[in-house]
């Protein structure tokens, strides 16, 4: 097949591409670059199968493809907030454009939409009924609401215009690749514990949340794809940590003698999150595999080694 993945040099669509490389599929790579990395799909620039297109999706593109996996938004809050206006466009005017492509080509069309759509959840864990409890006007609200309407364009493009869609609620993922700068909490905590500076915790560090590590996401993003299941449906790895207990697993892996440093809570900062996945596993026969050591290990080398490449 011939598949469209926008977002594809950032942190999951890189890892996405890998598997549907190894599938043997004909890849074309949508990126802007505001996030993503030449580096992270580098290995397949000689590759026949691959394509990399430098391209803004809030502009049209034609393109001939038959499934669009579409990634394409900054998603953690430092990079989200940094242009809101511009993450609006994205989310809305890039999800219009990339709709639009599906329905002139036929091509089914899966929106990476998020947990965050849930806003400061009041019913713990979330289920896809759930509507959310969303601020409407906060700063975290071009990101939410974004991805709220995302939603409903895909939704509408599907009752008017028959487009084939599939949507994912993805919750917290981690793994290698992630930006160091995404100020988002694995990565801050690894990052803060290998250059040996005190972690970083807000509040108590008693809000909680789940972990998902990437591999898992990209077979679950892959199931609901490949499957009869519309969705919306919640991917993400229901085990629940509090932020202190995440900031105390990373300290063990990298240096016990770390200091924990506690700073006042960001505004908007949801207190819960944790995933229901009763429909994933029902519908998608998906749940995580990888345990949270385990997928810390292997991102805490990753980030070790950029780190020493950078300093080196």
């Amino acid at each position: 097949m011939r598949i469209l993945v926008t977002g594809g040099a950032g942190f999951i669509g890189s890892h996405l591409i890998e598997r549907l490389m190894a599938g043997g599929h004909d890849v074309i790579c949508l990126d802007n670059f505001y996030t993503g990395h030449k580096r992270n799909v580098w290995k397949w620039m000689d590759n026949p199968n691959f394509e990399l297109i430098r391209h803004d999706i809030t502009e049209p593109i034609r393109l001939e493809v038959d499934q669009i996996y579409h990634l394409a938004c900054p998603a953690s809050p430092v990079h989200y907030q940094y242009n809101p206006v511009k993450t609006v466009k994205t989310n809305v005017m890039g999800t219009l454009n990339m709709l639009g492509l599906a329905k002139r080509v036929k091509a089914r069309f899966l929106l990476a939409s998020t947990s965050e759509v849930y806003g400061d959840p009041e019913i713990h864990p979330q289920v896809e009924e759930y509507r959310g409890s969303v601020n409407p006007i906060g700063i975290r609200s071009c990101y939410d609401e974004g991805k709220r309407m995302a939603e409903t364009l895909s939704f509408d493009y599907y009752r008017q215009s028959k487009v084939d869609i599939r949507v994912a609620r993805i919750f917290n993922t981690y793994g290698p690749r992630m930006l160091e700068n995404d100020g988002r909490v694995v990565s801050n905590f690894v990052v803060q514990a290998l250059r040996g500076n005190p972690l970083t915790v807000y509040g108590e560090g008693s809000q909680t949340r789940s972990f998902c590590y990437v591999s898992d996401l990209v077979q679950g993003l892959m199931s609901l794809m490949n499957g009869d299941y519309i969705g919306p449906v919640n991917l993400g790895n229901p085990d629940e940590y509090t932020i202190l207990e995440l900031a105390q697993a990373v300290q063990n892996q990298i240096n016990p003698e770390a200091k924990i440093k506690f700073e006042p809570l960001p505004s908007d900062d949801p207190r819960r999150r944790r995933p229901d996945i009763t429909k994933a596993k029902t519908f998608l026969n998906w749940e995580p595999t990888v345990p949270l050591q385990e997928g810390l290990k292997l991102t805490i080398e990753d980030f070790r080694t950029r780190i020493q490449n950078n300093q080196g």
